[in-house]
């Protein structure tokens, strides 16, 4: 089993810069990949960003050189780094894990606007 907590979420301006974090607890030793996701209203929850056990970094466009998935091993925490955040970034960010199975945490909110 493992557990996420997510946390970071506020209300920033556009242009603005925020920083996420998923705090894990459980059995860390089994998760594969991490990632982030996010749910806007009335859409599907899509992919931000991923990295594998190894480092690698899968993105998606609409973050592409504004968002960063870094992981912190000693802290057993991973973060989303967002800069230039617009309006369209607006919406519920969870956080994933997959081990044999695939985890998520309760969502933190991020709303852009003036």
């Amino acid at each position: 089993q493992v557990q996420l907590v997510e946390s970071g979420g506020c209300l920033v301006q556009p242009g603005g810069s925020l920083r996420l974090s998923c705090a894990a607890s459980g059995s860390i030793f089994s998760i594969k990949n991490w990632g982030w996701y996010r749910q806007a209203p009335g859409k599907q929850r899509e992919l931000v960003e991923n990295i594998t056990s190894f480092g690698i970094r899968i993105y998606a466009d609409s973050g592409k050189g504004r968002f960063t998935i870094s992981r912190d091993n000693a802290k057993n925490t991973v973060y989303l780094q967002m800069n230039s955040l617009k309006p369209e970034d607006t919406a519920v960010y969870y956080c994933n894990a997959v081990t044999n199975r695939q985890y998520w945490g309760q969502g933190t909110q991020v709303t852009v606007a003036a």
